[in-house]
């Protein structure tokens, strides 16, 4: 496919999803008719497609291609053969493209290109590294797997005619339905950035091997003058860099890595540390948030900038004036007696650990109860069952959401949810299960939370998903009690 003249017809197949929609309104910002459908389209995402006018279609019907008369169809990554708009485009002979691959020839042709990869903190660390070229004066363009709130938006072309940046957050899920390859394959990278290799997505791969295979096929993509940056403390990508044709520098706490942090100094207001590169102090910076894994996606952001020729001191002032994306420990509210919600994305037991910790570190005299929701594709399987019974340390109060979708598996395959409540119960902590049945949850919960809520508790919710809209059950019924 080549690039696309402004003024082209664009159909998305799956619109509603985070980066399909950051795409179909970049895309549209850049001079391109654009139009899409899905089912069930809900806030934010039905909403900023509609704020920035995109036609969409809450249905699956031909006749919605038809009226578009696109000159490309866009195959999100969750269709499949049997969708009655993919039968029929297919049928037509009509020109079908993957999201990553508009993506590279429309929006990151042309510009160096910076893609963001890793098990954890993709998120985090591109909108971040987006904001520090922002800052710096270089007009990127991104794709980021959420709304970057310093943008509002997801996904935005580059500022510059030629030469610009482009900023990728790079997931290791599959392309399409006709390309089985990780997304972060066609992302073509000059700096790239793994934050950590760890087992997920285990509806298409099938051992942490399948996994570790894409990433070595993505540092085969890193030119010469490239650069490869790694989490210095992560086994397997120290493993896999070995085979890198470009430099490369590690990020971490340790003085013989090319970028190190050092002396954190942990408030209720968040983490100052020190930054270094080859030993030579490069200065402090203060993030507005705890935990190691928060301190690591900070310095690959500054590694990352530093090589787009941004000084020390403008990426500084920048983290000062970051705003994390929606979903990643977002402060949904605080309410009266001190109590505060926060909805974070955090599923897989590495990262509920994670951002538990980092609640701990910086709250340690407040009760914290975490929220689950078994959701992904992994976590509703009995793959992390040990893993996820040690998550939850650092929480005071332990809620289990039911199983979303629990007919994809046997009962041999799904998390036993009873099993994981006692092996958290025995550690000391008190754990309630939601029910199974649809009616009455997540209000089961809601009223599990005020019975037992103190003044001064946080609550946090951990989901890639909905939580059947807890957080709006939990906000309304605190705006009651006010």
């Amino acid at each position: 496919m080549s690039t696309m003249k402004p003024g082209s017809s664009i159909y998305f197949i799956g619109i509603g999803g985070t980066a399909m929609a950051s795409v179909a309104v970049a895309l549209s910002r850049a001079g391109h008719f654009v139009s899409g459908s899905d089912t069930a389209l809900y806030p934010p995402m039905s909403n900023y497609l509609a704020e920035h006018a995109i036609t969409f279609y809450n249905d699956y019907r031909p006749a919605n291609i038809i009226k578009a008369k696109p000159e490309t169809v866009v195959v999100g990554n969750a269709v499949s053969r049997g969708n009655p708009e993919l039968e029929f485009a297919l049928n037509e002979h009509m020109n079908l493209v993957s999201m990553p691959e508009i993506v590279r020839r429309q929006l990151i042709s042309g510009n160096t290109s910076v893609v963001i990869t890793g098990t954890h903190g993709k998120t985090t660390t591109a909108a971040l590294t987006a904001w520090l070229f922002e800052h710096g004066g270089l007009l990127p363009g991104f794709l980021i797997g959420g709304i970057a709130e310093n943008f509002n938006a997801g996904c935005r072309a580059s500022g510059k005619e030629e030469g610009g940046y482009f900023i990728t957050e790079g997931d290791e899920y599959d392309t399409a339905y006709f390309d089985k390859r990780s997304k972060f394959l066609h992302y073509r990278p000059d700096i790239a950035v793994i934050n950590n290799i760890e087992f997920d997505h285990a509806d298409i791969f099938n051992s942490l091997d399948d996994i570790v295979k894409s990433f070595r096929q993505f540092i085969t993509l890193i030119p010469s003058n490239g650069v490869l940056l790694i989490n210095g403390h992560d086994t397997t990508a120290r493993e896999i860099s070995g085979n890198a044709f470009c430099p490369v520098e590690r990020f971490g706490f340790s003085e013989d890595f090319e970028w190190s942090a050092a002396d954190q100094v942990v408030t209720e207001s968040g983490t100052s540390f020190k930054v270094s590169l080859n030993g030579k102090l490069q200065g402090m910076v203060h993030i507005d948030q705890s935990g190691e894994h928060n301190v690591l996606n900070t310095v690959a952001a500054i590694a990352a900038a530093s090589h787009g020729g941004i000084p020390f001191q403008v990426i500084a002032e920048g983290i000062g004036s970051f705003k994390r994306p929606k979903r990643r420990m977002e402060v949904v509210g605080e309410f009266s007696n001190g109590i505060t919600l926060i909805d974070d994305f955090a599923h897989h037991p590495t990262a509920i650990r994670a951002t538990l910790g980092s609640l701990r570190r910086r709250f340690p005299e407040r009760r914290i109860f975490a929220c689950f929701e078994p959701r992904s594709n992994t976590s509703t399987r009995n793959i992390f069952q040990k893993d996820l019974e040690t998550s939850f340390s650092d929480a005071d109060i332990v809620v289990i959401g039911k199983i979303h979708r629990p007919e994809r598996y046997s009962e041999d395959e799904r998390l036993d949810r009873v099993k994981l409540s006692s092996a958290i119960t025995r550690s000391g902590k008190k754990v309630f299960v939601s029910r199974d049945e649809t009616i009455g949850y997540p209000e089961d919960i809601v009223q599990f939370i005020h019975d037992n809520i103190r003044e001064g508790d946080i609550i946090i919710l951990l989901s890639n998903g909905s939580f059947s809209g807890l957080k709006k059950h939990l906000t309304e019924s605190f705006l009651k009690k006010c």
